[in-house]
């Protein structure tokens, strides 16, 4: 009987885990925005990373965050490194690309609580009343995140912040 059992539960984990193994390879997550200002003044808050500060989610979880910015003051190669509690974790941005005031490319490596690598991006369309403001999102799916994606959807955890961040973008843009 145990040994039946032992056989079954084994089978449920071989399938469990050939079951994860077709989930997708990468990820992508991606939230807008309209915003009432032209993409002149919401281009510098995206491309200069010390002013992320004033409306990043992620800076509002730890008020303690340790941060280092290097590389360019802003644009193309600045860097910015942080290290925080365990809402944060650690790890690094640097942006690749930056084509103002419509595009800001930033390659993301989370170190902690599990390392990670992705790209973001920010891309700002001109509208007749404002700007349309996208962050997007896009990396490789590890095995470890495809079983987190049975439990969990990448899309609705970050996307989350993403929209919260938008309107604190938002907010700020169009004062």
């Amino acid at each position: 009987m145990v040994r039946t059992i032992a056989i079954a539960l084994a089978v449920l984990l071989v399938a469990l885990l050939a079951f994860v193994a077709t989930r997708p390879d990468s990820f992508d997550v991606a939230r807008s925005t309209s915003i009432h200002a032209p993409p002149e003044k919401i281009f510098p808050l995206i491309d200069d990373l010390h002013a992320w500060g004033a409306w990043s989610p992620y800076e509002r979880r730890d008020p303690n965050m340790k941060k280092t910015y290097s590389g360019s003051a802003r644009g193309k190669g600045t860097v910015y490194e942080w290290s925080g509690n365990r809402d944060v974790g650690s790890g690094r941005m640097e942006i690749i690309e930056s084509d103002p005031p419509s595009q800001v490319t930033l390659d993301l490596h989370f170190l902690e609580p599990f390392e990670s690598r992705s790209t973001a991006r920010f891309a700002l369309t001109r509208e007749a009343d404002g700007t349309r403001v996208t962050w997007a999102l896009h990396g490789p799916n590890s095995f470890m995140g495809k079983l987190m994606s049975l439990f969990f959807s990448t899309d609705d955890l970050v996307g989350k912040d993403f929209e919260s961040g938008l309107a604190e973008l938002k907010a700020i843009a169009e004062r």
